[in-house]
């Protein structure tokens, strides 16, 4: 029997669902429903967030906005699993601790430095190119990536299974892939979710302390950026947008525990 998605977990699919639509279609529907450009911080008047400080129509930004919040968050954490889970999974399934140390120590070196240290710096260099803070916040997730994995990964590696694959004389990336591998994706794909939510407010962070896009980037993070001085004047400039970055981090954080959750 087929078992239906509960109310919390249709509840969590909404919540990404929103947001996730806004980013992929608003861009397409921008030019459509945006009129022009106003006074500074106009509520009414033809526009129905009201303006930004530069006399920009809000929904407009909100539409135009979405894939730089969450695009290059994505990119980050593609980017991190696509290097470290090959670098886990290396390293549980090799007999060699000498492999195991050199795999894992080198990466580690790269936990304890603060994030925003990391975007700050190449922020300085490279401001306006989101795949410059794509690849920082990317290179953040690989060593947590490498380590979940390889902590998922041990048991499988050195079962019966991995070993009854390796005495038929499965090749190596059989053995690491197709079984390893794809006992450990329950968990890397419900960790993708949470560091998911992660990685948007890292950016959203970096572009709100303007270490990322330009300070006249539709993206959300500027928006909010630029809109809070005049909170109580206009707030749908700063409320709109971190209400969509809220609900796409929550609704993915809740999608990711219930996945968890499915699989014990």
């Amino acid at each position: 029997m087929t078992r239906r998605p509960s109310v919390g977990t249709a509840a969590a699919a909404l919540l990404v669902a929103v947001p996730l639509a806004v980013a992929v279609l608003g861009p397409l529907l921008a030019d459509a429903v945006t009129p022009p450009d106003g006074a500074p911080y106009t509520l009414g008047a033809g526009h129905p967030l009201g303006t930004d400080r530069l006399g920009r129509d809000v929904l407009g930004l909100l539409l135009r906005g979405g894939p730089s919040a969450l695009g290059v968050a994505c990119c980050a954490v593609a980017l991190g699993h696509l290097a470290g889970a090959p670098l886990g999974l290396a390293a549980a399934a090799t007999r060699h601790r000498w492999l195991d140390e050199l795999l894992m120590r080198p990466v580690e070196l790269l936990l304890p430095i603060p994030s925003l240290l990391v975007i700050s710096v190449v922020g300085v260099g490279w401001r306006g190119h989101p795949e410059a803070i794509a690849l920082a916040v990317g290179a953040l997730n690989v060593p947590a990536v490498a380590r979940l994995v390889r902590a998922a990964a041990l048991d499988a590696a050195s079962g019966p299974v991995a070993e009854a694959m390796r005495m038929q004389g499965e090749s190596r990336a059989r053995v690491l892939f197709g079984h390893v591998g794809r006992a450990v994706l329950p968990v890397a794909a419900a960790d993708a979710g949470t560091r998911v939510g992660a990685a948007v407010f890292t950016v959203a962070a970096a572009n709100f302390l303007g270490l990322g896009l330009e300070p006249t980037s539709p993206d959300w993070g500027v928006t909010i950026a630029g809109g809070r001085e005049a909170l109580l004047v206009q707030p749908w400039a700063v409320c709109a947008p971190a209400a969509l970055l809220v609900m796409f981090t929550v609704g993915l954080n809740l999608l990711a525990d219930r996945l968890l959750r499915s699989r014990r």
